[in-house]
């Protein structure tokens, strides 16, 4: 799987959406919906997901004359990937910084 994505808020956005729907493939217009994201920020996320094993993405296969739009590409993570991202989601949430827990004794 090697090492991670690096985790911008708009990385955050995009895993939490696949983690959100994670029994099911999702398309990338979907996915930038659920996320709030434009199509030219999804799609390069989506990329570096899949270069470090957290998705796997086929296209979809129609007749595009018959569906009267270009096909699809759907994205789902891999069960490496939805270990790692919820991992990362968790570690995204968590606060960085000692000085906001309390120490022990302070109220």
């Amino acid at each position: 799987m090697g090492g991670g994505p690096r985790m911008t808020i708009p990385t955050r956005l995009v895993l939490e959406a696949l983690v959100g729907a994670s029994d099911r493939e999702l398309y990338g217009v979907e996915i930038g919906e659920l996320a709030t994201l434009r199509s030219g920020t999804v799609h390069p996320i989506l990329a570096r997901l899949e270069g470090v094993g957290w998705l796997t993405s086929r296209w979809e296969e129609i007749d595009p004359q018959v569906e009267g739009r270009p096909p699809r590409r759907y994205y789902r993570l891999t069960a490496e990937g939805a270990v790692a991202a919820r991992a990362a989601l968790a570690r995204a949430h968590r606060p960085a910084v000692a000085w906001l827990r309390p120490q022990v004794g302070e109220t």
